[in-house]
């Protein structure tokens, strides 16, 4: 890193709350000497936590007195719980003590939360969700994940410029390949949405390759996949059902009887590849692009490495500065429409 970063973390959000959060930065600081973590919740319960892990002097607790419960409404979680240990940790963002927020609580709330603390980005009018999935190839940026469900042209067309420059910073690629989800490769096909940003793309200087079908997220053929929430949360989850339906249907084939045991001795090296290749832990944090601020939202069931993993995402991206990058990117792009 080219500067110590702190990142502040919900303790109490998530499935589990501090028993993974306060594990997971103890681990963390042991790995990456120049990151500091604050986690933010009820401070006796997370000394009780700190307690079982070796101390340090790179993590710190700032109270927070109400917790945001997993199912809660969004609007309600904004209006009445302003001690929340979501809403302190995105505040010391907005006031800079922390260059970072991960939280593995209720997404809702959290894009709420972080909307009205952060505020958005000039010129970018929502928030969207964005994370990497496994492919053939290596893993490829899909956005938006559901904070959007219906989008207009211009909408996926913001997406795509902030996931371009995402993936650019991160991933030091100069020109990220781009490709809007769709029914078909063709240019008759699609909704008004769909084709309207789909001119609005091939216009711009982004390294735009076309349509791309629900198949090319995992082949891995662009860097950045563009959808809008509903579409790209449908796409989301039946593939985590997909790859669950597979391991089940590995796991019931090798315990069938002791010949496909034997079998399974033998591909256990294969196996295990295959099971790193496609953990969701290792691919465990998603952006809230658009904001002013770097927010990363864990899954609520991660666990102590999938958050780890979650913190590392926000680590790289508030080193990079990412939202200041996205915001040169916008300008450079009206300023290009404009002149035409």
């Amino acid at each position: 890193m080219s500067k110590n970063i702190t990142i502040s973390l919900d303790a109490m959000g998530g499935d589990f709350g501090p028993s993974v959060v306060v594990a997971a930065a103890s681990l963390y600081v042991k790995q990456n000497r120049d990151v500091s973590l604050i986690l933010v919740g009820r401070e006796d319960e997370i000394k009780k936590h700190l307690e079982q892990f070796e101390s340090s002097d790179r993590i710190s607790i700032h109270h927070a007195s109400e917790t945001v419960e997993m199912g809660e409404l969004p609007s309600k979680a904004l209006r009445s719980k302003k001690d929340s240990s979501m809403r302190i940790a995105l505040n010391l963002v907005k006031d800079g003590t922390a260059n970072a927020c991960v939280s593995a609580g209720n997404t809702g709330a959290l894009m709420a939360t972080s909307r009205f603390v952060l505020k958005m980005l000039p010129h970018i009018d929502r928030p969207a969700i964005i994370t990497a999935l496994p492919t053939s190839r290596g893993h490829t940026h899909v956005l938006d994940l559901g904070a959007n469900v219906d989008c207009s042209a211009e909408h996926l067309f913001q997406f795509a410029v902030m996931s371009s420059e995402l993936v650019s910073s991160v991933e030091s690629k100069k020109s990220p390949t781009v490709g809007l989800l769709n029914i078909g490769q063709e240019e008759i096909k699609g909704n008004e949405q769909v084709k309207r940003a789909h001119e609005l793309l091939i216009n711009s200087s982004l390294n735009y390759v076309g349509y791309v079908e629900g198949d090319d997220i995992y082949k891995g053929s662009v860097d950045v996949v563009v959808c809008d929430g509903f579409v790209g949360n449908v796409a989301l989850k039946c593939s985590e059902g997909v790859a669950k339906m597979i391991s089940k249907l590995l796991k019931d084939g090798f315990n069938r009887n002791w010949l496909t045991k034997l079998a399974a001795l033998f591909a256990l090296p294969v196996l295990n590849r295959l099971k790193s290749d496609i953990d969701p832990g290792n691919y465990n944090g998603a952006t809230f692009i658009g904001l002013r601020g770097v927010v990363v939202k864990s899954h609520g069931g991660a666990d102590v490495n999938a958050f780890c993993n979650a913190i590392g995402i926000a680590c790289d991206e508030a080193d990079l500065d990412v939202p200041s990058r996205i915001a040169r990117q916008i300008e450079v792009h009206l300023s290009c429409e404009e002149a035409v």
